[in-house]
């Protein structure tokens, strides 16, 4: 008896746990090339030059970069040269693009299966680092975005910014119900780089088929040719999807303490009447 009541106070522990990891949204669907995998030449090369099968637009300077080889990584002799390779990620292609506005744009995906107004998580690993022979203190981020079509820039259209001397420039989505996320900003002393990490992002569904679509973000947009450079791999990984927020890990130690002191006081009671 005392094994079964046992059983069902630690089973209400686990769906406390259980109630928590499950307030995550649904991973997006349909995403097939996570890791930039190539169709036409192989890295490092231009986005358009190297098409990663299922990806669009991405013109200027982003490129698909591996670490198959060193010639093929960003740090590699080829260009865009960084000072070094962002570490522990996911394996695989990666991207590297400028986050100045000025020399890149947006780059898609057309995710299907959508029920329109449900939120969805998105997963991916960002890194960053600055092109050789630039110094300066830089930011990185990646700005995302789900709707009918992808983000575009406004070049300089933005608030002036004494921090780098111009103006910022805007991005945005000519549908004007597309979901947009910024992932944790990133910043890279002059000369260094940022490690990958895995970032987590939500966005919301208009339709039931949009466009995924991510824009490099350096510098809060403004146009200063540091530049920053910001690295994107392992599109929608499964690894931290489901992992408890720190309130469910709570909730959980909260039971097992529960378990254990009502074991220990049961014990102590055994004890007494004999």
């Amino acid at each position: 008896m005392n094994r079964i009541k046992f059983t069902g106070l630690a089973l209400s522990a686990a769906m406390l746990l259980g109630a928590g990891a499950a307030q995550a949204f649904p991973a997006l669907p349909n995403l097939t090339n996570l890791n930039f995998a190539t169709t036409a030449n192989a890295p490092k090369g231009s986005f358009g030059y190297v098409n990663p099968a299922g990806w669009t637009g991405g013109s200027g300077l982003i490129f698909i970069d591996s670490n198959a080889t060193f010639a093929q990584s960003a740090a590699g002799p080829v260009y865009l040269t960084t000072y070094g390779n962002p570490a522990a990620g996911p394996g695989g292609n990666y991207v590297e693009a400028d986050g100045n506005p000025i020399f890149e744009s947006g780059f898609n995906y057309t995710v299907t299966g959508l029920t329109p107004g449900q939120t969805y998580t998105l997963t991916f690993y960002q890194g960053a680092s600055q092109q050789t022979g630039f110094y300066g203190q830089t930011t990185n981020q990646w700005i995302v975005s789900l709707g009918t079509t992808g983000l575009s820039t406004c070049i300089g259209c933005g608030v002036y910014d004494p921090t780098y001397g111009s103006n910022r420039s805007t991005y945005s989505s000519a549908d004007p119900n597309a979901s947009i996320a910024a992932s944790p900003l990133m910043t890279v002393p002059t000369g260094s780089v940022v490690g990958f990490n895995f970032v987590s992002v939500n966005l919301t569904a208009d339709s039931t088929t949009d466009l995924l679509s991510f824009l490099a973000w350096g510098d809060n947009g403004t146009t200063a040719n540091l530049p920053p450079i910001a690295f994107l791999a392992g599109v929608n990984s499964a690894a931290g999807l489901g992992v408890p927020e720190p309130s469910a890990w709570a909730m959980m130690i909260v039971g097992i303490l529960g378990v254990g002191g009502l074991v220990r006081r049961r014990k102590q009671a055994r004890a007494l009447q004999a």
